[in-house]
């Protein structure tokens, strides 16, 4: 693949290709400092990201405020302090090779002032910052001001020309490449708008043709485009590689790292990768960010699926239209007739607890169930700026609220994904991927159980294959 030539990232001729920084503990300084050391640009999660004790071990991160304004503070406090831990890591691995980024997303609580935290103390350690999940128009202020550059993630055109106008046009010598994630194929949390159908995904190629000319129209021949989700086998991009109507372009590969030697998820993750197909992966709307995000359907997403099911219309008083009385958990609701034999055959079913949802509606749960909801929306930390989930917000004036109900639908991102990197169950917890994962259940690298370090993956990966 003599083609993909080295080119410019956050001040340096590296390798094109970014490994997908993902979320808590996905990538770590051990698995970013090895992609650096290899040559490419490492990136360090920087969400919730683990601190270690003098024994080498993971520092849990058990919160003790009363409150969630408290728990909120403990949470950043972590993250600093994890991620200056994790940076310092890969910095001393990547041994001078390579760029150090890391990645935050700009709808996690905080945000804002983790980075500022982090990046005051990490000078000289970290050449760049990725960051997503929201519009992040300050972040290009942020990276100027430590003299970092900044890579935001967008899924359209239009997203990235509204941030420029607004905000990044003021600090563009900052800009180190614009990352397109496509929105149906990445995973974790996608960009998809409310004009787009998330059944019917799109062609990357006129999106990205797209972004790139709007760059062009903005004098950014020289940054380049990362093209993030579905990456795979470079040879599939060979129409993208050197072609002008793309112009500068590198590559991100967020699944298919995972399965490394230094990939620091738990081996029974590993394990569910290799056995994976196509089709196993769901796009789906629970998240308590609100935004579509990418996962296996294991038990966790399929509870989640059946609980938004087991769900109907209601009254607390009987009118007309809802006339029909059911009785949930010693609690009475009225219900449209045609719903009270649904609602009566869940309950008989064991999902004889109702709770509410935001859009005036009822889902019916098990007692066990209802319990640990009620659970997690108490012990919430503030993860989120806003969570749909526990109706938490960052922002005091609207007193840390959104302003909405608890929505049972959803459920706490931060437990799950905390439990799962950190051993947990890989049915009962969310396990972000993007949708090519099943083909490591096919790919011949991987075949007898093979798992590479990341420099051999790397190797691999430039050959085409």
């Amino acid at each position: 693949m003599s083609l993909l030539k080295p080119l410019m990232m956050s001040g340096k001729e590296v390798l094109p290709l970014v490994e997908g920084g993902k979320g808590i503990s996905a990538t770590n300084g051990k698995s970013a400092g090895a992609w650096a050391a290899a040559g490419g640009v490492g990136t360090v999660s920087c969400v919730n990201a683990d601190s270690f004790d003098d024994a080498g071990n993971v520092i849990p991160q058990i919160y003790h405020g009363k409150t969630r304004i408290e728990r909120h503070k403990e949470l950043i406090d972590y993250a600093i302090s994890g991620g200056l831990t994790q940076i310092r890591q890969a910095h001393d691995l990547a041994g001078g090779n390579g760029r150090i980024h890391i990645n935050v997303l700009w709808e996690m609580g905080g945000a804002e002032t983790i980075l500022e935290g982090v990046l005051s103390r990490a000078q000289g350690l970290v050449h760049g910052v990725t960051c997503g999940a929201g519009m992040p128009y300050k972040l290009s202020e942020i990276a100027a001001k430590h003299k970092v550059f900044y890579h935001p993630i967008i899924s359209s055109a239009r997203a990235f020309g509204i941030l420029w106008k607004r905000a990044y046009k003021l600090y563009g010598e900052w800009l180190g490449s614009v990352v397109y994630e496509d929105p149906w194929l990445a995973g974790g949390h996608n960009g998809l708008s409310n004009a787009e159908d998330y059944r019917i995904p799109e062609d990357p190629y006129p999106r990205v043709v797209a972004l790139r000319a709007m760059m062009n129209k903005f004098g950014l021949q020289k940054v380049p485009i990362i093209m993030a989700g579905g990456v795979w086998y470079l040879r599939d991009w060979m129409k993208w590689i050197n072609n002008p109507e793309i112009g500068l372009i590198a590559f991100q590969f967020g699944t298919r790292p995972l399965l490394t030697k230094e990939s620091p998820i738990p081996q029974k993750w590993k394990d569910v990768l290799t056995k994976l197909q196509e089709g196993d992966i769901l796009l789906h709307r629970f998240s308590p960010t609100g935004f579509y995000s990418s996962a296996v359907r294991n038990q966790f997403l399929k509870k989640l699926e059946g609980r938004s099911e087991r769900q109907v219309d209601f009254k607390a008083k009987q009118t007309e239209e809802f006339s029909a009385e059911i009785l949930a958990g010693k609690k009475k609701y009225f219900v449209k007739p045609e719903d009270k034999s649904k609602a009566e055959g869940w309950i008989k079913a064991g999902y004889g607890e109702a709770m509410k949802t935001p859009d005036a509606t009822l889902v019916f749960t098990t007692p066990d169930e209802c319990k640990d909801i009620r659970q997690n929306q108490k012990d919430c930390m503030g993860c989120l700026s806003q969570c749909k989930f526990s109706n938490w917000s960052q922002n005091p004036e609207t007193q840390y609220s959104t302003g909405r109900g608890a929505d049972p639908r959803s459920f706490c991102i931060q437990k799950t994904l905390m439990d799962i990197a950190h051993g947990g169950s890989v049915e009962n917890n969310l396990m972000f991927a993007g949708h090519s994962a099943f083909n490591f259940s096919t790919d011949p690298f991987f075949s007898n159980g093979f798992v590479p370090t990341v420099k051999e993956l790397i190797d691999r990966i430039m050959t085409g294959d």
